[in-house]
């Protein structure tokens, strides 16, 4: 049977694609090690895979990549959000997928592998057995999905560089129940550092993941004044952010202290209001009188 198989390189990843047949099927499956949907797609895919003969060379290939370990083959597949599944046969796309669907992704790899439903039995029962309902990543209810609200006004703005700084250390030992109370406070202020607040893998001049690159990049193309905290750096805000926010990846922007999302969400808002975030460049228009 095929299994899943993981990419830990991207030289590795380039000579897995190498190996195979141009007319083998490859399934990419990009995920990160702590958001909930992904463990239950890699689960649905190793079981997807386990329907499919070993064969040589190989008919179809499940691969298995950290998003964020491996930026660069995330962005070559315009990887925004996780789990994000890639179908591809002779290097060309054939079908993306984000997120947890995994009937939708199931359906994808049966129609591109030409093992659609027939009469009789069907090889796919196995696997639907461990499709559960899908999870789903979404921002708190008491909150707007969208930032296009006017900013919380703030007499002394911390410049960009001077959010980084608001960071401090985590209170003494004190009961979960403490901990956690005093945690949230912290994050409630760190959100509101700035009128524009992005939490991300690494720093603007120094990004360790792509979608923080890409974020970053939408932000300087944009000229909006942002404040940033390295998420790499405080293992307790990486953690306690992922509850806060009830949004379990990063990066993740927020705005006047409200999430907005993540690069895939922020990208949606520019789409729909392409003045998303001007009000907040250091080059917007001067208010008419």
């Amino acid at each position: 049977m095929s299994a899943l198989t993981e990419i830990t390189s991207e030289a590795d990843f380039s000579s897995h694609l190498s190996s195979l047949s141009p007319s083998a099927l490859v399934v990419l499956y990009f995920h990160t090690p702590w958001a909930a949907p992904c463990a239950q797609m890699g689960a649905v895919l190793a079981a997807l895979a386990s329907q499919y003969p070993a064969t040589a060379p190989p008919t179809i290939s499940f691969v298995s990549i950290n998003a964020e370990e491996l930026p660069d083959i995330s962005e070559e597949y315009d990887v925004s959000a996780v789990p994000f599944v890639v179908c591809l046969r002779s290097g060309q796309i054939l079908d993306s997928i984000s997120g947890s669907d995994a009937v939708k992704v199931r359906d994808a790899v049966e129609r591109h592998a030409g093992r659609g439903n027939s009469a009789g039995s069907d090889p796919m029962d196995g696997v639907r057995a461990h499709i559960p309902p899908p999870l789903s990543t979404q921002p708190r209810e008491d909150g707007p999905t969208t930032a296009t609200q006017a900013p919380v006004t703030a007499s002394h703005a911390p410049p960009a560089d001077a959010a980084n700084a608001t960071a401090v250390s985590s209170a003494p030992a004190l009961t979960p129940e403490q901990s956690r109370e005093a945690l949230f406070a912290r994050l409630e202020q760190l959100v509101k550092a700035a009128s524009v607040m992005l939490f991300m893998k690494g720093t603007p001049s120094s990004p360790q993941c792509g979608f923080s690159r890409q974020l970053v990049g939408i932000l300087r193309e944009r000229s909006v004044k942002y404040g940033f905290f390295n998420i790499l750096a405080d293992e307790d805000v990486r953690q306690g952010l992922k509850e806060y926010a009830e949004w379990p990846t990063f990066p993740q922007l927020w705005v006047s202290g409200e999430l907005v999302g993540g690069l895939d969400i922020v990208r949606e808002e520019i789409n729909a209001d392409p003045e998303f975030l001007t009000q907040f460049s250091v080059n917007k228009p001067a208010a008419s009188a």
